[in-house]
Parts: structure tokens; C-alpha cells; sequence
């Protein structure tokens, strides 16, 4: 078993690994509930873990389904002067460039704050001002367990160039007003930049 397996019950908003009780709407019940009954590896290695669930269905019928499982990411939006501090970088995966708010996984070891603040620092040469929890997302929920740990600032100060100068062609604060044409035009595409960005802006 990987070292970061011990995370692959993402912990989400409110704590626990999956929604609680007392956060279903009142209309909710567990009869659409999929349930896991076994699961087989495929694959693993330190970042991922691919494996073949067999699931059962409400009704009673079995589906083979693909899940990977990963660590945990966190990042931090830095908000000041009416500024949010981004990344341009390229995916080579999705052969996209966008802005995206620094992140990175959680190693074993160190908090997810710690993490949060280590990537910001190491991808920006920005060192972040006390952080908050901001937001925890899932990106691809259907396919990945991935939960993506979003922490806020206030401040934060410059401490020289980015440690992971390969991580991005450019650092930069984008004033908040523009974030939204930015959006609009299609220069953020991560689904968690995203989400943090639309919920900082409001």
C-alpha cells in the first residue's frame, strides 16, 4: 500500500469522509446509494492508484466501475488591494494554457495547511500571510476521489523567484475586476481555480 493511501477518504466540508446525516436535503435517502462491495488495483504508484470497483446498484445489479484514487491537493488564493495572485501555465495533458491559483499535493507527513502554504511559496516566491480554510472541491467525482483543498489569504509577501520556476511561464496579480472576463474568455479552465475564484469575487 502507497504511503498517501491513508488519505484516500477525502475529508470534505463539515470533516467526515463522505456527507453526513444531518447534511442531506430532507428529500434525500440512501436509495439511489451505490455501494462499493469489492475492489481490485490495476495500477499504483506514488500519485495515483487506479482500481476496478464492483459496485452494486440500487436494485440489486453489479456494475464494473474504474476509479482512481489520489492524494489530496491544497493551494491558496492570496487577496489584496483588490488583487488575486495567479500562475499562467501550460497543461501539457489538455495541450491548454490558463491562470490557476497555486497548488499542489499534500505529502506525507505535513498538514494540509502546511501543504497550502508550501506550494503557494514554492510556486510563486510569495510566502502567504496566515491562511483560512477557503473551500474543499471534487473535481471529478465520477471517476476520482481527488479532493482539492483551497485555503485563503490575506496578505502575503515577496521572498525572491519560484522555487518550481518550471511549474509556470508567469507569476502575477490579476485585479479581481477582470477575473470574471478572464473566465469569460477562456483564460481559467481548472475546474478548482474556478470555483475558488467565482466564490472570491462573489
Amino acid at each position: 500500500m502507497s504511503g498517501w493511501q491513508r488519505y484516500e477518504r477525502p475529508v470534505l466540508l463539515g470533516g467526515g469522509s463522505q456527507r453526513s446525516q444531518a447534511m442531506r436535503r430532507p428529500e434525500e435517502s440512501t436509495r439511489m446509494e451505490w455501494k462499493v462491495v469489492s475492489l481490485r488495483s490495476l495500477y499504483s504508484d506514488e500519485w495515483l492508484d487506479i482500481r476496478l470497483a464492483d459496485v452494486e446498484l440500487p436494485g440489486g445489479r453489479h456494475l464494473s466501475h474504474r476509479m482512481i484514487c489520489t492524494p489530496p491537493g491544497a493551494g491558496v488564493v492570496a487577496v489584496t488591494d483588490n488583487r488575486v495572485l495567479l500562475i499562467w501555465r501550460h497543461r501539457f495533458i489538455t495541450r491548454s494554457w490558463g491562470w490557476e491559483v497555486p497548488m499542489g499535493k499534500v505529502e506525507a507527513g505535513e498538514s494540509i495547511a502546511e501543504a497550502a502554504a508550501r506550494e503557494f511559496e514554492e510556486e510563486t516566491g510569495w510566502r502567504p500571510g496566515p491562511l483560512r480554510h477557503l473551500m474543499s472541491v471534487q473535481p471529478t467525482p465520477g471517476l476520482c476521489d481527488s479532493v482539492h483543498h483551497v485555503y485563503r489569504t490575506d496578505e502575503a509577501c515577496h521572498i525572491g523567484e519560484p522555487v518550481d520556476s518550471f511549474e509556470s511561464d508567469r507569476v502575477a496579480w490579476v485585479p479581481l475586476a477582470e477575473v470574471r472576463s478572464l473566465i469569460r474568455s477562456g483564460a481559467v479552465v481548472s475546474g478548482t481555480t474556478l470555483a475558488a475564484l467565482l466564490y472570491v469575487v462573489g
